[in-house]
This record gives structure tokens, sequence and C-alpha cells, in this order.
């Protein structure tokens, strides 16, 4: 990143060797700097699950969005694609993350929004009906059969 930074103020500014050298040090010591710090804050006030309440992946799932834990993207649910380019199913996402099996991944919003749709379609009841029906149609294709 500091490497690109320098090249684009070089070009930009048509810098002299000596002030791009120059340049290329203060940029390296800041970023140098900015990693110090951030890493003594870490260290300094390391959060535990207990302190924060609860853990990542409860903060990762909003009413309309759920963040991936991976690259920090959000999305209304988290896809096999998705997760794929991440070379991860769910299963072994859930696993990563401690996120436990019942747990959707997707939204509060898109959760909520199937399960309604769910209690309207009542699915349960059509499969029912229709394996019935499958094997009711199967008994008289059989009848029909010559030499049955």
């Amino acid at each position: 990143m500091a490497k690109e930074l320098i090249i684009e103020q070089i070009r930009v500014y048509h810098l002299s060797p000596d002030d791009a050298q120059a340049l290329l040090r203060s940029t390296h010591a800041t970023l140098v700097k900015l990693h110090q710090t951030e890493v003594s804050a870490t260290t300094e006030n390391p959060k535990t699950e207990a302190e924060i309440g609860e853990p990542d992946w409860k903060r990762s799932i909003t009413k309309h969005a759920i963040t991936c834990l991976e690259c920090g993207n959000t999305f209304r649910q988290l896809s096999s694609r998705h997760l794929g380019v991440h070379d991860l199913t769910s299963r072994s996402y859930r696993r990563k993350y401690g996120i436990p099996s019942t747990q959707p991944l997707s939204s509060r919003q898109a959760t909520a929004r199937r399960r309604e749709l769910a209690r309207q379609i009542r699915p349960w009841e059509q499969a029912a009906s229709m394996r019935a029906g499958a094997k009711t149609a199967a008994r008289t294709a059989r009848n029909r059969q010559p030499g049955a």
C-alpha cells in the first residue's frame, strides 16, 4: 500500500529522487507508528466475550443485513456462492465462528419474511397430500396395466 501511495505522489507532483526517498521514509515511519499504536491498543485492552456480552457472530446479524465475518461485506443473506469465495461451506463457516446450526445465515427481516411465507403456504400439508395422491396414482396405473 505504501508503495502505491509513493508512486502516485511521485507521478502527480513530479518529485526528484531525493524527495521521493524522503517521502518514502516518512510514509514508512508513519505506517509503522500506526501499526504499533494499533497493536498496543489491542494487547492492553483485549475484550473478552464475557465483557462484550455476546459473541461476534451475534453482532454481525442485524435487522436488515448480515455481515460476513471473513471479509466484512454486508448482505441480506450469506449465500453458498459468497462463502465459496472464502473456500467455506455454510457448515464450515458456522463451525469456524461458533454459530449454532439453527441460526439462519440471513438478516432478521429476511428470516421473518421466509417464516411468514412458510406459515401461509404450509408446505408440510401440501407434501402429505401430494404423497397420498402419488400413491393412489401409482395404484391406479398398476391396475390399468394389461396382465397385472
